[in-house]
């Protein structure tokens, strides 16, 4: 691509001699189960449903501001004037025009849960409480229905508040240009500073896309001692993992989906499985009009949403696990 950067350019296209070398036992095996059965809590519950083709946009949003491809931040907030609820659960609704609902639970040492209901679709969280809480409505517009659950013995939960919403989003990429629960971010977060000096030096969206993908693959490692230590529930950082340089596949997908969103590129972040070992796994799809970068075996395409999977590039992952893509297995969509 004509302008982009050496050292960019070279990781974008990566060694595809290097890409043969299997990738080190230690980041499959504590990327994630291989047993499609167990309960991925640290993600989202099993019992979530995959997302449909329908729910991927099909067509880019005309935007930028100031004349430039950058354009304005797009944030997400929990309203606590326009919430309704009860002292136990608050849902915020005034914001599922831009692709996402809002929710704030009282502290307490009980688990809670939200979900996103859409059709046949459900969507499970587990929530912070004391804390304002953004979810994407990936599934797109439609009906919906929000319920907060409490736990109250076992796997067992009871219903704490429940809502629903004729959701109309006026731009289908919303959802995955703003921040939410898994890509936690605000426009004073150091990911999101870093990453606008990135596009500021950049003379295209392709050419920021590939600033980052360099970044994070030659300065991000894989953390050993934390995927065997993760617990249930977790959430990543991106800051903390800009700063530490060191993550999980989870962190991986947050940092850049924060990192891209942040300046405009509608990021997916996705978790599925990868076969030849069905590793459970977390990497990231971006969309753009335009096209034209090698990423080992396929190709990034204009005018459709490309798979980048950053954990598996920065460990050479072999091409029996990235390849053409067919081995990749969605199971939700964020």
């Amino acid at each position: 691509m004509p302008g982009m950067k050496n050292t960019a350019k070279e990781h974008f296209k990566i060694n595809i001699l290097a890409a043969l070398f299997a990738v080190t036992a230690f980041l499959l095996c504590s990327c994630g189960s291989s047993d499609k059965n167990a309960e991925p809590d640290q993600y989202v519950p099993k019992e979530t449903a995959a997302i449909t083709e329908d729910a991927v946009p099909k067509s880019m949003p005309a935007g930028g501001s100031g004349g430039s491809w950058m354009p304005e931040f797009r944030s997400s907030s929990f309203d606590s004037s326009a919430a309704e609820g009860n002292d136990e659960a608050m849902v915020d609704l005034s914001s599922v025009g831009e692709g996402y609902v809002a929710v704030h639970c009282a502290p307490t040492d009980t688990k809670i849960k939200f979900q996103v209901i859409k059709g046949d679709l459900t969507v499970t969280y587990t929530v912070v409480t004391g804390k304002d809480q953004v979810f994407p409505l990936q599934s797109g517009s439609g009906h919906y229905t929000f319920r907060v659950m409490k736990n109250i013995t076992d796997k067992k939960y009871a219903e704490l508040y429940k809502c629903e919403a004729d959701v109309t989003i006026a731009d289908e990429f919303d959802p995955f240009l703003r921040p939410n629960q898994y890509a936690d971010y605000t426009q004073d977060s150091e990911c999101v500073k870093f990453a606008g000096t990135l596009a500021g030096s950049a003379g295209s969206k392709q050419e920021f896309i590939a600033g980052v993908y360099d970044y994070i693959v030659s300065n991000v490692t894989y953390d050993q001692e934390k995927a065997a230590t993760v617990q249930a529930g977790y959430l990543p950082v991106p800051d903390d993992t800009l700063r530490t340089k060191k993550g999980i596949c989870f962190d991986y997908a947050s940092l850049a989906a924060s990192m891209l969103r942040s300046q405009g590129i509608p990021t997916q972040i996705i978790f599925g499985y990868v076969s030849p070992n069905d590793v459970y796994h977390a990497w990231n799809k971006f969309y753009t009009e335009e096209g034209g970068w090698q990423l080992v075996e396929f190709k990034v395409n204009g005018g459709d949403w490309n798979r980048i999977d950053l954990t598996f590039y920065a460990g050479n992952a072999g091409s029996d696990f990235i390849g053409d893509g067919s081995n990749y297995l969605e199971a939700y969509v964020f």
